[in-house]
C-alpha cells in the first residue's frame, strides 16, 4: 500500500510540472503578485488611500440624493466615479507591485499625467458642487449632503494635486541621475 501512494505523489508532481510547462509553452505564466507593505506607507500611498476614501465619499454623498434634478451635479459624479475607480485599479496595481510586471508604461509620467487631470476635473466638480448647493433649501438632506460632498470633492482635489507633485518630484530625480 505504502509504494501506491508514493507513485500517486510521484504522478501527480509530474501532472503538475507537465501542466506548468504546458502554460509556460503557450507564453503564459502563473507567477504571484507580491504585496508592497511600504506602498502604503509612502507618500504617494497615503495621497492614494486619501483619493480613494474621499471620492467615495463625495459619489456616495451625492448619490444618496435626488442629483438628477440638477443636471450639473451629474458632472460631479461622473468625475467621482470615474476618478475613484481608476484610482483604486492604480492603487491595486501599485500595492501587487503589477507595475513592475509592465515596463513599458512610463509609470510616473502617466501618475503625473492622471493625478494633473483628475485635479483639475475634481477642481470643476467641487466649484459645481458648490453652486449647486444654492438649488437645495438649508438645512434639508439634500444640502447638508452636497455642502458635504463640496468639501470632500475638495480635500479629494488636495490628495491629487499632493500626488502629482510627489510624482513628479520622483519622475524628476529619476531624469537627473540619468
Amino acid at each position: 500500500m505504502e509504494v501506491d501512494s508514493e507513485s500517486r505523489i510521484d504522478s501527480s508532481r509530474t501532472d503538475r510540472t507537465s501542466k506548468s510547462s504546458n502554460i509556460e509553452s503557450l507564453g503564459l505564466s502563473h507567477s504571484k503578485l507580491a504585496y508592497d507593505g511600504n506602498f502604503i506607507r509612502s507618500a504617494c500611498g497615503m495621497f492614494m488611500a486619501g483619493e480613494i476614501v474621499f471620492g467615495l465619499l463625495v459619489w456616495t454623498l451625492i448619490g444618496g440624493t435626488e442629483y438628477l434634478h440638477v443636471p450639473a451635479l451629474g458632472w460631479v459624479m461622473f468625475v467621482s466615479v470615474f476618478c475613484w475607480v481608476f484610482t483604486v485599479i492604480l492603487f491595486l496595481f501599485y500595492l501587487t507591485m503589477a507595475h513592475t510586471r509592465i515596463p513599458q508604461i512610463p509609470w510616473k509620467m502617466m501618475g503625473i499625467c492622471f493625478n494633473g487631470s483628475a485635479s483639475v476635473l475634481y477642481l470643476t466638480a467641487a466649484v459645481i458642487s458648490a453652486v449647486s448647493s444654492n438649488v437645495a433649501i438649508r438645512g434639508r438632506y439634500y444640502f447638508i449632503s452636497w455642502v458635504a460632498s463640496t468639501i470632500f470633492a475638495s480635500l479629494a482635489m488636495a490628495c491629487y494635486v499632493g500626488n502629482t507633485v510627489v510624482n513628479y518630484k520622483s519622475w524628476r530625480s529619476k531624469c537627473e541621475d540619468i
